[in-house]
């Protein structure tokens, strides 16, 4: 980390005003990535575990408040830290991805949204896998079929779901692309095949007159899984994407950026080291 920060991170900094920090942009960083690889539910618990146990090797450490305020300045330099470790795990070499949305909820869905931070940014949505109603956003993700997040995107949770993938897929060229049903349509799917030449493959509904076979049903079940298990890995290790509990656009986005910064960490050290980061154990490269 350190080494990256020196050789590339250091020109991305913003530069603001009065005495240089104590605690480095570095710091704030690694402390960022590792909260999600310990079971606290927010910083301020966080925090406290680190003062009270690793202060030797952040002797610096700012409270709670001024570390959040420090880290919301860090998202662009997080996430260009994240494809740089995805350029090393090879996703470049990828031809067929997975994509996938998930609900990100920011507030109570009948509490007021005036005076908010997130109002005209988010929106209401409705997740029928989990029949939901909420405020926020759809996290849309794009994933390699061994779980890599390759690109993402926070779009307002009352975008239709196939336009919300859009901006996404253009990150991608001439690859196969799997999804659930929410991306069925044969005119998008034949825009999205025009404008960037990737192939959208999805289960077909029962009603519907065409049919894949069997083994490309199989097949479409099986890589979406994976998809799957990237998102309740994102969920379930540190702190509930769905409970961040922010209250500014700029906060979310930078801590999204450093849960899926985290995860595609735990991959790289899992292909570099064969250990497994959440259980200390090791495991054979994926």
């Amino acid at each position: 980390m350190i080494d990256w920060y020196q050789a590339e991170g250091d020109a991305l900094k913003v530069v603001s005003p009065g005495a240089k920090p104590e605690m480095s942009n570095s710091e704030i960083i690694t402390l960022a990535l590792v909260m999600d690889y310990l079971p606290f539910p927010g910083e301020t618990q966080f925090i406290g575990f680190i003062r009270a146990n690793y202060r030797q090797w952040f002797p610096n450490l700012l409270t709670q408040s001024q570390f959040n305020r420090r880290l919301r300045k860090l998202g662009q330099m997080i996430e260009v830290l994240r494809r740089k470790w995805v350029k090393q795990l090879g996703a470049e070499n990828a031809t067929s991805f997975i994509i996938d949305t998930k609900p990100i909820p920011v507030m109570g869905y009948r509490r007021s949204k005036r005076h908010s931070d997130f109002h005209g940014s988010a929106g209401y949505g409705y997740c029928a896998a989990r029949k939901m109603k909420y405020f926020g956003y759809k996290l849309v993700m794009l994933s390699t079929l061994k779980g890599l997040p390759i690109a993402y995107e926070l779009v307002s949770a009352n975008t239709d779901e196939r336009k919300s993938v859009e901006a996404v897929l253009e990150i991608v060229r001439h690859c196969d692309i799997y999804g659930d049903k929410g991306f069925i349509g044969r005119d998008w799917q034949e825009e999205i095949a025009d404008s960037t030449g990737n192939q959208i493959w999805t289960i077909h509904r029962e009603n519907q007159q065409h049919q894949h076979s069997p083994q490309l049903k199989r097949l479409i079940n099986k890589v979406r899984q994976r998809i799957e298990g990237v998102f309740h890995e994102i969920q379930n290790t540190g702190r509930n994407p769905e409970r961040l509990l922010n209250k500014t656009v700029q906060g979310l986005t930078t801590h999204m950026s450093a849960k899926i910064a985290s995860h595609t960490l735990r991959l790289l050290l899992r292909a570099r080291f064969a250990i497994d980061v959440l259980t200390f154990e090791f495991v054979s490269p994926s």
